[in-house]
């Protein structure tokens, strides 16, 4: 036996005693065992078969089981097995109590859930070396459990914060146009967060502007910079602004907040129905291509720009290559997480891919988008990033949506009764957009509100007019097609950079009327005049047309610098909008 007193055991175990089920069907032997583990310093519960030691296990909760193997009405094996079921993820360690020494026989009581061996008769010094590593094991997994139950605790609060802030992040993301039938898009998450953006909303003017971005990584880290991006987007877009002027705004801002390391490769694109024309800006996502009516490939637009939030304004181009594209014909773009999609022996999906259902499907353009969708499963892709693709077809209407009027009081007769003017010189040309704020000079007046588009192209195409005929002394007759209009535009950027003197001037003029409002726009510039065109079925003269058919009066001056634009508004057609 063993000199060792209880006292002494428990001041070497340093902790409470445990509790221990000995189940032997012989007294005897359950006697001599039981005596043994109370002198270690523990408490014994005792059961005489396996089915009482099942019992007093679920009762009791004991933390080690001696247990014989052999035992009538159930067998120590049987136990061993209900007994680890009810402890489930518990650790309970299970010592069979045996005599017996045959390989198969020890074997089945491991496969029977025990732990280890105690054989008989047995001896105090092994006794007390198992129950100590045992006790030692239990109480690590139970380390390793409370652990656990707080890794949990806190993933599932970090889940929790995450949906919220989705949330939030998909009403802002999504607060715009989105649901217009000219789109079809897929986007999905790689991870909760979607580290790729999609951002759709109308201008005044009745031009679409969308952008789709994909910003390094996935997940929330990935997710940062869509909230100010979203914010930018949607705020001067509503406001009017062109594409450079919000690719300039973005580009700053998220400079400005991004971590080093993290950027935005994006897509810009506006969409104008009326003029027939898309301009894109491509920084770092793969190309974007123009179909046909017939789903033809007829061009593309690759990346020649670098992503948003990497260089500084003075490096930074912010000009958008403008193309023709005609009613019916569709423009598809797509992030990397779609090429970059792999099959089981490690293939890319690839451009090729992309090209390769686009060619497939021609003559059925519009089972395009859902064919890309089959040709991406029927690959087997393994989607390594975010995945996201956009398809827009040209339509042949308008797109700006209706403006709600605003509330109308006596004072919307009474308090606009003014007259600005407002000069823009060479310096301020060059590096701003005058428009939005004359538009929200103009939608101070209640009445004017319900004709916001309208008076926002009519602004756009005086200014316009203005400036790429009356400054930079442009042809219309170039925009006769692809070739001309990428010709156009690049003399536009050029000659725009290079203007160093000259002006355009705006005098907006308000007076109140019995019923409602008389609006006179002046727009004059200190070019050498053009001829006032008649609209046409080609591309030059459609400024003038839309302004001809939006206004209630238009005239232009002699040498034709000068233009004069009248609206009328009634209190009475304001409220019936």
């Amino acid at each position: 036996m063993t000199n060792t007193s209880p006292s002494s055991a428990r001041a070497e175990q340093g902790a409470q005693p445990l509790l221990v089920l000995v189940a032997d069907d012989n007294p005897a032997d359950r006697m001599i065992l039981g005596r043994l583990v109370e002198r270690l310093g523990h408490r014994v519960c005792q059961a005489e078969h396996g089915q009482q030691a099942v019992e007093l296990f679920v009762q009791q909760s004991p933390d080690i089981v001696l247990l014989d193997a052999l035992m009538p009405t159930m067998d120590g094996f049987e136990a061993a097995r209900q007994i680890k079921l009810h402890a489930g993820e518990d650790l309970v360690p299970i010592i069979f109590l045996t005599s017996l020494t045959e390989t198969g026989a020890l074997v089945k009581c491991l496969e029977a859930g025990g732990d280890d061996f105690l054989t008989k008769p047995y001896n105090p010094v092994i006794l007390e070396a198992k129950i100590r590593a045992f006790r030692r094991m239990r109480e690590m997994h139970q380390t390793l459990q409370s652990q656990r139950d707080v890794i949990a605790g806190q993933h599932a609060g970090l889940l929790r914060d995450q949906e919220l802030a989705k949330i939030v992040f998909d009403r802002v993301a999504h607060a715009g146009a989105l649901d217009d039938a000219c789109l079809r898009y897929l986007q999905s998450a790689y991870a909760m967060f979607n580290g790729d953006i999609l951002l759709a909303a109308h201008r005044p003017s009745g031009e679409m502007h969308l952008l789709l971005g994909d910003f390094t990584g996935h997940g929330l880290s990935a997710a940062i910079g869509a909230m100010p991006l979203a914010e930018v987007f949607y705020a001067m877009t509503a406001k009017g602004f062109a594409l450079r002027d919000i690719l300039l705004e973005l580009n700053a801002k998220l400079s400005n907040i991004l971590p080093v390391g993290i950027f935005c490769c994006a897509v810009l694109i506006e969409l104008n129905p009326a003029k027939g024309l898309v301009e894109i800006w491509n920084g770092g996502l793969p190309e974007v291509v123009i179909l046909g009516r017939e789903g033809q490939l007829l061009q593309r637009a690759a990346s020649t720009n670098l992503p948003l939030g990497v260089a500084s304004r003075v490096r930074f181009n912010p000009e958008p290559v403008v193309m023709v594209m005609h009613p019916g014909e569709r423009l598809l773009c797509w992030t990397d997480g779609v090429i970059e999609c792999r099959n089981a022996a490690g293939e890319q999906f690839g451009e090729d891919g992309v090209l390769q259902a686009v060619a497939a499907h021609a003559g059925r353009p519009d089972a395009l988008f859902d064919g890309l969708l089959d040709a991406l499963e029927r690959f087997h892709g393994s989607p390594e990033d975010d995945i996201s693709l956009l398809q827009v077809v040209m339509p042949s209407r308008d797109l700006s949506p209706p403006i709600p009027p605003a509330s109308l009081g006596t004072a919307a007769q009474g308090g606009h009764d003014w007259q600005l003017n407002y000069t823009y010189r060479a310096n301020a040309i060059r590096e701003q957009n005058p428009l939005p704020f004359l538009l929200q000079t103009l939608l101070s007046i209640p009445g004017l509100r319900c004709r916001a588009g309208s008076l926002f192209t009519v602004l756009s195409e005086l200014y316009s007019n203005a400036l790429e005929h009356g400054l930079l002394n442009l042809q219309s007759a170039w925009k006769q097609d692809s070739d001309g209009f990428a010709l156009y535009y690049q003399e536009r950027s050029a000659r725009l950079r290079t203007l160093d003197d000259g002006w355009i001037r705006f005098s907006l003029d308000h007076q109140p009327v019995a019923d409602g409002g008389r609006l006179v726009i002046e727009c004059e510039d200190s070019g050498a005049g053009f001829s006032a065109v008649s609209a046409s079925a080609d591309y030059a003269g459609r400024g003038l047309a839309l302004i001809r058919a939006l206004a209630d009066e238009v005239s232009f001056s002699a040498q034709g610098s000068l233009v004069r634009v009248v609206f009328h508004w009634s209190l009475g057609h304001t409220a019936g909008q």
